[in-house]
């Protein structure tokens, strides 16, 4: 069997998805996670922050969370539902995290936790400061220009 035979014999075998339904929960849901995101940046607001330390300390609650409801397991039950939902930039990239160490946390604190610690995040933390540099270089030239 060659490749393309394989290619349509799993896509004739595999159930369809249904897009429509994925893409809603999708959006409710990565809705209601900024939507909570907004609600405690108002109350660190609230709290007597000022905008900027409101939004740090947003940020870094945000990241306990996303941590915290990965640990608990509630963030993988949430991503049933949620799917790229889920994938907001900082509570998906605290579950990025979090998940392999757990994982492989049975293989020990080094040769399983802290060395699979930043297996998927490890990329988008590599690529995103890679991005920055040639982004900054980029506007770097045109402001020269």
């Amino acid at each position: 069997m060659t490749n393309e035979e394989y290619g349509k014999f799993i896509s004739s075998n595999a159930p369809k998805s249904p897009l429509g339904r994925d893409m809603l929960l999708a959006f409710v849901i990565g809705g209601l996670i900024c939507c909570v995101g907004q609600a405690i940046f108002s109350l660190w607001s609230l709290a007597g922050l000022d905008e900027k330390a409101a939004a740090g300390a947003e940020s870094i609650s945000m990241v306990f969370l996303g941590a915290l409801l990965t640990g608990l397991g509630v963030y993988d039950n949430i991503a049933k539902y949620g799917g790229a939902g889920t994938l907001v930039p900082i509570t998906g990239f605290a579950n990025a995290v979090v998940s392999p160490a757990l994982e492989f946390k049975a293989e020990g604190i080094i040769t399983g936790l802290a060395t699979k610690i930043f297996t998927i995040a490890g990329p988008v933390i590599v690529f995103g400061n890679v991005a920055g540099v040639v982004y900054g270089l980029i506007l770097a030239l045109f402001r020269a220009v």
